[in-house]
């Protein structure tokens, strides 16, 4: 393949090769984790500096996953591991002491993806003193059902877990989705229908309280004080997307019980 840059010719090796896609992984992963500073000595392990938020983080080792699944490739695996087994805590449910100022519903669901990834990955187990990565997503599902408020907009979660922190009297779309998302995912990865129960209440609702609308538009979310009536418009992309995921994941759910025709028609 030869791409023009400045008139000057410029020779790249096709990324249909499997050897240089894994390549150009590894060089993304190693420049990605030049930033990160958890497991040097006297430093927190699973943290990202300032001024990168601590759901990063979570995203990041979520990405580690699967580059560890798609290439084979182990070398970043200890790092993995230390870093969410401590982020997950005592109780594996990704509320640890440190972040309990600024942790919300949304922080807290991107550190469970990682986890919930690593077991549909078969990333290889944690020591054995403490939670596997299936059960550290099922605990992070069990507090976040708990919180579920019907004491306003009909339903909902809130953005923030903790009264003291602002944002607890809003109601957003990516909190939600993040919680539809683990839902949907647990069901297909365990077939209980109760997640699966769950992800539609959460999906109902999010379309109900106007979230997303009927073209798949999804708001930012709304006052929790004044009902969810007054919708802030902004649309984030990653809103879609854990949707897309949980979405996908329910129909693999639903379709594994029937043959592929019914699903398809």
């Amino acid at each position: 393949m030869i791409l023009v840059r400045n008139s000057m010719p410029i020779t790249q090796q096709p990324l249909t090769r499997a050897a240089s896609v894994k390549k150009a992984c590894h060089d993304i992963a190693k420049v990605m984790l030049e930033h990160y500073t958890g497991n040097q000595p006297g430093d927190v392990p699973g943290n990202l500096p300032d001024p990168y938020y601590w759901w990063e983080a979570g995203a990041m080792f979520s990405a580690l996953v699967d580059y560890w699944f798609y290439t084979g490739d182990d070398q970043w695996n200890d790092l993995v591991t230390q870093g969410l087994v401590w982020q997950a805590g005592e109780s594996g449910t990704f509320m640890p002491n440190n972040q309990t100022r600024t942790e919300g519903n949304d922080d807290q669901g991107f550190w469970a993806f990682a986890a919930m990834s690593a077991a549909e990955r078969n990333f290889p187990s944690p020591p054995s003193k403490g939670a596997d990565w299936l059960e550290m997503a099922q605990a992070t599902f069990n507090t976040q059902a708990w919180r579920w408020d019907t004491s306003s907009c009909n339903g909902g979660l809130r953005w923030q877990i903790f009264t003291w922190n602002g944002g607890y009297n809003y109601k957003n779309t990516i909190s939600n989705g993040c919680f539809f998302n683990l839902a949907a995912r647990l069901a297909r990865y365990t077939g209980n229908q109760t997640y699966a129960d769950w992800a539609i209440k959460v999906w109902d609702w999010t379309r109900e309280v106007g979230f997303m609308t009927d073209d798949y538009a999804f708001y930012d979310g709304a006052d929790d004080t004044k009902n969810c009536v007054e919708l802030d418009h902004i649309q984030w992309t990653y809103n879609p997307g854990v949707y897309l995921l949980g979405a996908a994941a329910m129909y693999n759910f639903v379709c594994s019980s029937r043959i592929l025709v019914d699903c398809m028609s």
